[in-house]
């Protein structure tokens, strides 16, 4: 096995690219960029469409030591760090934060997964599901092939799924099954449903021992849940379940738009 830790992060990077082209004969004859934004947005593309298949311990200490470089090229961002919005009752434990989910120390992130629960297979897609399964290495889809495969069907709508981290800050990944939003709008129905996907999140994260969980904005986005609807139910939901079970558990809100932001600093205010 090579000297990962005497490889620089560019041959690293080249080293992955090559890897992952060589083992589907449709990539062989991508170009290569010359430029380091250009061969990131390529590393991850090959990692997106990357089928969960076996991988050698080779592959995953280069990637590994790859990818704990980026996170500390990107920074981290602790939750210890964070101010709650409030010091009394439950807002003591609620905190607002915009940021990237995947630079995130939270002992849980949430994922807005698809039924299928192995990512999004869309080269460098935008979404959360595509981010966390970049930024965690080819272990995680191993690992939700291997769940889906025990269980032999999709992923049910409302549920928790837990899976280590891998190589994200995050300790644990709870994956959830968002409603998709039919034109017209949210009914019951699909309020019911994500406010039961809140509800199995912290449930799962409570069983695990976590001190600390970040949401996502579950199914806004491609799944259409309206943010203004969707935030006052994720806050509502989160808030009833502290009160009720009297749990420790520290809470954070996290958007990626100002949109987002705007509408949950008014909530929590």
């Amino acid at each position: 096995m090579r000297d990962v830790q005497a490889m620089s992060q560019t041959e690293r990077r080249l080293w992955l690219i090559e890897r992952l082209r060589s083992e589907h004969a449709e990539y062989a004859d991508l170009r290569v960029p010359t430029d380091e934004a250009g061969q990131r947005d390529l590393l991850r593309a090959l990692m997106n469409v990357r089928p969960p298949e076996p991988v050698d311990a080779e592959f995953l200490a280069v990637q590994d030591t790859y990818l704990g470089e980026r996170v500390a090229e990107r920074g981290v961002t602790h939750v210890s760090d964070l101010r709650p919005v409030g010091d009394v009752g439950i807002k003591g434990q609620l905190y607002l934060w915009r940021g990237d989910i995947t630079t995130l120390d939270a002992d849980a992130i949430v994922n807005a997964a698809n039924d299928q629960m192995l990512g999004c297979f869309v080269p460098g897609h935008h979404c959360i599901d595509n981010a966390i399964h970049t930024f965690a290495g080819v272990q995680l889809r191993l690992a939700c092939a291997e769940i889906m495969a025990q269980r032999g069907r999709p992923e049910p709508t409302a549920t928790a799924t837990v899976t280590p981290g891998f190589n994200l800050p995050a300790a644990h990944v709870i994956h959830t099954v968002g409603p998709i939003v039919a034109t017209g709008g949210p009914g019951p129905r699909e309020e019911l449903l994500l406010r039961r996907c809140y509800r199995s999140c912290l449930e799962a994260a409570e069983a695990a021992g976590c001190a600390s969980i970040a949401f996502c904005c579950i199914s806004t986005g491609v799944f259409r849940y309206p943010n203004e609807a969707a935030a006052r139910v994720a806050v509502d939901e989160v808030s009833s379940w502290l009160e009720e079970t009297g749990s420790d558990l520290r809470v954070v809100f996290n958007v990626f738009l100002e949109k987002d932001e705007q509408l949950y600093r008014k909530l929590l205010s």
